[in-house]
């Protein structure tokens, strides 16, 4: 029976293993979660578009262009040089975090009120929060910055309940895992921050 689930739903069985690997390597600061986050993106991209979750698709094609932003930036990209992915964890300023609620929140409603009014789009508007949340979190992981976990955190809240009322169960599953992770993630980083103040 089990077999039968997952040959049925073989997609979401590979999503869920790149997906967890994509965010193990990018607690490590392995410059390998890009490529691998790569694949996932593209899988999910297909797993959302048959449930109807629109947002989640653009959600998903964005993923695709950050891995690669990310993989450059992390190999050639500012801030100091130090670790293994040749990037260090920096912070963000109050200021920015502000822009960054308001183009959420804005996101959101735009988004939303689109999807719920010229598609047959499901759950509208937590797909739409879901989408620009991501569209920062990925932004700030990709430049590194710590916040990017608790904003990770609340991703992950939203999406299990999401996949949940979907029926997506391995989706479910995953952000489950990824809820766990987003602290884990969020420990290592202000780990490796602190190194990185107390170092010459």
């Amino acid at each position: 029976m089990i077999f039968d689930y997952l040959s049925a739903n073989w997609m979401e069985v590979l999503g869920l293993i790149s997906g967890i690997l994509c965010v193990w390597l990018l607690i490590k600061e392995n410059i390998w979660t890009f490529p691998i986050g790569l694949f996932y993106a593209l899988i999910t991209v297909v797993v959302v578009y048959n449930e109807r979750l629109f947002a989640d698709v653009v959600l998903n094609l964005y993923y695709v262009g950050m891995n690669a932003f990310g993989w450059y930036f992390w190999l050639f990209g500012g801030r100091t040089r130090r670790s293994q992915s040749g990037l260090e964890v920096g912070l963000i300023s109050l200021k920015q975090i502000a822009v960054m609620v308001l183009l959420v929140l804005g996101g959101t409603l735009l988004m939303g009120w689109t999807f719920a009014t010229y598609s047959n789009a499901d759950l509208a508007y937590a797909d739409s929060f879901t989408t620009f949340a991501s569209f920062v979190a990925m932004y700030l992981a990709a430049k590194k910055y710590l916040e990017s976990w608790y904003l990770w955190f609340v991703v992950d809240v939203v999406q299990v309940a999401l996949y949940l009322v979907k029926g997506i169960e391995l989706y479910a599953l995953l952000y489950l895992v990824y809820l766990a992770m987003a602290y884990w993630g969020l420990r290592a980083w202000k780990e490796s921050l602190r190194q990185v103040a107390i170092e010459p």
